[in-house]
């Protein structure tokens, strides 16, 4: 969000049981950037901080990370406002002023358990806020080494515990917000969705959440990975905790190197290590499934083209001919990882006795179609997507943002009610 210190908003003082918490207001909007909801020491679990007075007008750090280019190459001024820093157990909360009793949506973000931040502009609920009369809360949790990889020194899923420390905070605190802890939706994209599916079945989470919508989850690929993992565990000997992060970041590019041989789950080798707390084993996750699908409405999906990020239009020359090649490549591989998993969770969950509705986001903004992450510039408009191929080119955000307002309203909608969405034609395709 490109709101940093020193802008033109007004400064309040919201009083809560953590202590008083100075945020800043502008246009209608409470915005609270930066709030410590835990503390901890570097592969240890989160602990609750001490009460205090917190000046919440910085973005959140990022976990420190490692580059992606494809990534970097899409959105090169992603994290321009955001520093990187170990201590990075915070969350954001955007609410309209003076709000009450308003729904609450908890924002995970994506990039493979190993990139991102909860506060990237990207990332900015202002248009889902202000139009919806929603408050989102954004998560930034620990990520790559720091967070994802069990082991003699190091507390296995840090990441998780991470987003229920924040989940029992939103549920202490997000009332002089103007949220309703009894109305809490789990939302995010890719291995934010992963990881919102995931947690959706911990006994962590019991009472913590109520609704859960998921977004373009490989949810396959943190499965069966414990030779994976095994190979990770050795070529981590040896690092300690007092490692400066250049060496912990250095043994995460080798680790990534070293997997690739294990395929498409080398493509994600950090994320959730089942039967480790918070989760349950593998053998136990459909049981763990089926004992919360009546208490919680589901919404999952995943986009039309979504591989088409991974192998995105080669555009004019000798290698369009190649072109019905890549659409079949992109059909198979977004078949294989997002739509056969997410119906098959859906399918669980209805069996359970839960409600789930499966979407597909059909939105082909720009030159790369209905790709992987087409529908963050919908949900989170902002200037940083302007000018990329996942929107038109010459759109203006203020037609960006008008294009964006009726799938806004229809997760807002199940945020409030757990109510399937209509379709929305040309954008949202509903299956229920």
């Amino acid at each position: 969000m490109r709101t940093g210190p020193d802008d033109d908003a007004e400064r309040v003082v919201i009083r809560s049981a953590a202590g008083p918490i100075t945020a800043r207001l502008r246009h209608g909007l409470i915005r609270a950037t930066g709030i410590p909801y835990a503390g901890a020491a570097r592969w240890q679990r989160p602990v609750a901080v001490a009460t205090g007075s917190y000046r919440a007008t910085r973005p959140a750090p990022a976990c420190p990370q490692l580059p992606i280019p494809r990534l970097d190459a899409l959105l090169p001024a992603a994290f321009a406002d955001l520093g990187f820093d170990e201590a990075c157990l915070n969350l954001s909360v955007t609410a309209p002023a003076a709000a009450a009793g308003l729904p609450v949506m908890v924002w995970l973000h994506g990039g493979s358990y190993e990139s991102g931040a909860g506060d990237m502009a990207v990332f900015d609920p202002a248009a889902l806020v202000a139009e919806q009369q929603v408050v989102v809360v954004a998560v930034t949790y620990r990520l790559g080494l720091f967070g994802w990889l069990g082991g003699p020194e190091r507390a296995a899923n840090l990441g998780a515990q991470d987003v229920v420390a924040a989940l029992h905070w939103v549920r202490d605190h997000i009332a002089v917000f103007g949220g309703d802890p009894g109305c809490v939706t789990l939302f995010g994209q890719s291995s934010g969705g992963d990881l919102a599916a995931r947690l959706m079945v911990s006994d962590a989470t019991r009472g913590l959440l109520h609704r859960v919508i998921v977004q373009s989850a490989p949810l396959a690929l943190s499965r069966r990975t414990g030779r994976m993992r095994a190979v990770m565990r050795r070529g981590a000997e040896g690092l300690t905790a007092a490692a400066p992060i250049r060496e912990v970041l250095e043994c995460q590019a080798t680790l990534r190197r070293a997997v690739r041989r294990f395929g498409l789950a080398g493509q994600m080798p950090f994320g959730p290590e089942f039967g480790a707390d918070p989760f349950p084993s593998e053998a136990d996750l459909a049981a763990a499934h089926a004992a919360i699908a009546a208490e919680i409405p589901l919404l999952i999906g995943h986009t039309r083209d979504e591989a088409a990020l991974f192998l995105p239009p080669v555009g004019a020359g000798p290698g369009r001919l190649a072109e019905p090649l890549r659409r079949m490549g992109v059909r198979a591989l977004g078949h294989r990882l997002y739509r056969r998993p997410a119906d098959g969770f859906a399918a669980h969950h209805r069996h359970a006795g839960g409600q789930a509705t499966r979407f597909r986001i059909d939105w082909s903004g720009g030159e790369w179609g209905a790709a992987h992450l087409a529908e963050l510039p919908l949900l989170f408009p902002g200037p940083d997507w302007l000018g990329t191929p996942l929107v038109p080119q010459g759109m203006t955000l203020k037609a960006l943002t008008r294009a964006g307002a009726p799938l806004r309203r229809a997760w807002a909608d199940f945020a409030r009610t757990g109510r399937a969405p209509d379709d929305l034609p040309g954008m949202l395709r509903i299956d229920s």
